[in-house]
């Protein structure tokens, strides 16, 4: 089965309306392969601002929802919310979302199954998942986060392996084989061409780059 490339960007905690609007002018703009999915990870205060300034073959996504629609949780947002924006992914299970903030893996796998339950798409690795078709997987090895430092294609090539064989093993051979796996950690447009050559990468999620212009190369990497 044919998977197709995924690119996620993930702003993280960056921007202002100038600099994310001069960003997304160049995407708008760009000559991008039509054959690559890309969703854009925008802080939760300015996803209406990125979704209606964000040419529609770009897909947006939120860093993060709770595990709930409403109620008294103050500081948080609901995958209704996210979708009442007009955005239909969210990332969740982020290392720095377990680091910093203390998420366990229980709480992202309610998380999860709560913002499937509700319609969002997921990039996260996580159990409770019912719809696999709608989850793309991100691998990022935390010691590449941010630091420059990038695994070599033949090391992502070898874990993402290994995670299309623990699919396999424990859902089953139709996931495995569908579920796109993508690769995260100091991603460029240096590393990115000989990342996307290998045959179970599907993708990347990239962080720093996503708000350079550079994000242009990243997403034509098959090209």
């Amino acid at each position: 089965m044919s998977r197709k490339f995924f690119v996620g960007g993930n702003w993280k905690l960056n921007g202002d309306k100038k600099s994310l609007g001069e960003l997304m002018d160049t995407m708008n703009a760009a000559k991008v392969d039509p054959n690559v999915e890309v969703v854009c990870g925008a802080p939760s205060i300015y996803l209406d601002f990125v979704r209606s300034k964000l040419d529609a073959k770009f897909g947006v996504a939120a860093q993060n929802c709770y595990k709930v629609a409403k109620g008294a949780f103050t500081g948080e947002i609901s995958p209704v919310m996210i979708k009442d924006c007009g955005v239909n992914w969210v990332i969740l299970g982020h290392s720095e979302r377990r680091h910093v903030f203390g998420e366990s893996d229980e709480l992202i796998g309610q998380k999860t199954a709560h913002a499937l339950e509700s319609g969002l798409s997921t990039k996260v690795i996580a159990d409770n998942v019912k719809d696999w078709s709608k989850v793309v997987l991100a691998y990022e090895p935390v010691w590449a986060i941010g630091t420059g430092k990038t695994a070599s294609p033949q090391q992502a090539q070898e874990v993402h392996d290994k995670l299309r064989g623990w699919l396999k093993a424990n859902v089953s051979e139709a996931v495995a084989s569908s579920v796109r796996i993508i690769y995260g950690g100091s991603v460029t447009g240096a590393t990115c061409k000989e990342l996307a050559s290998q045959k179970d990468v599907d993708g990347f999620l990239v962080g720093g780059a996503s708000l350079k212009p550079e994000i242009i190369e990243i997403i034509n990497a098959k090209l």
